[in-house]
């Protein structure tokens, strides 16, 4: 059977970034957009790249994506962030493993993260690896590559021979403060459900201490320093220091919510 590739793309709102990703997937034999109620020009975007548009109530990230891979026909399926897209060499690497016999049923990608438009280099943020190219089916009888149901940090569950391609995936997530600001905010909300949900939430005073003060400065210390994350400027110390106050707000988050559970 001949290689065919897939591009999955959830969207909710993304006229400023869906052109950058669905520009860099023109190669692909087929693109879907599954969509959540847009209301800005992210849906007329998608016709103009001849994307196969479907419409779904939000399911979580992780319901979404499952959707979106569902929808796909090819034997490859490249699912991708509607703020991610591929480099021009990435784009090459992945026409050319696809041409050939690829010696791997899952390829991890290496991320390359924008904030405030600088590559963030240091600091544990790369490569950042994400399995993003993978085989629908990566072998007789074993289910289809699905992401695991969590509320977030999702990722794909998918068996069989895992390499990492050698060019990047390119993340323009944070081009703004406020928009960081507001994306840990949310993201933090839905990891505080997740510790709830595992049953991990402070219940005496050191342990609260610890999550919301103690843990969230060693984080810091740790990736600014240890990691070299000041090597990357201003806007180093901003995404570390604030990458530290999401973790603390996290902890917090979860234990404001155990209380309004147990009264």
């Amino acid at each position: 059977m001949s290689n065919t590739l897939s591009v999955a793309v959830i969207t909710l709102n993304e006229e400023t970034n869906l052109p950058r990703t669905l520009a860099s997937v023109q190669f692909a034999d087929e693109i879907i957009v599954v969509d959540s109620g847009s209301t800005d020009r992210t849906l007329e975007i998608a016709a103009e790249y001849n994307a196969k548009i479907f419409h779904e109530p939000w399911r979580g990230f992780a319901g979404q994506k499952n959707f979106a891979i569902e929808q796909c026909a090819s034997t490859w399926v490249l699912s991708l962030d509607a703020d991610e897209a591929l480099s021009e060499e990435l784009q090459h690497e992945i026409r050319i493993l696809l041409v050939g016999i690829p010696t791997a049923d899952a390829y991890l990608l290496r991320r390359r993260n924008l904030f405030l438009g600088r590559w963030i280099r240091h600091g544990g943020y790369y490569p950042d690896p994400k399995l993003r190219l993978f085989r629908r089916h990566s072998a007789n009888f074993a289910p289809p590559a699905r992401f695991t149901d969590r509320a977030v940090h999702e990722t794909v569950a998918v068996e069989g021979k895992l390499e990492t391609l050698h060019h990047d995936l390119i993340h323009d997530a944070y081009p703004t403060l406020e928009n960081y600001i507001e994306h840990l905010n949310h993201y933090s909300t839905l990891g505080a459900r997740t510790i709830v949900e595992r049953g991990h939430t402070s219940r005496t005073a050191p342990a609260y201490l610890a999550n919301v003060l103690l843990f969230p400065a060693l984080t810091f210390l740790r990736d600014y320093f240890l990691r070299l994350g000041f090597l990357d400027g201003r806007p180093g110390l901003l995404v570390h220091l604030y990458h530290a106050i999401y973790t603390s707000w996290t902890y917090a988050k979860a234990w404001q919510t155990t209380l309004k559970q147990t009264g």
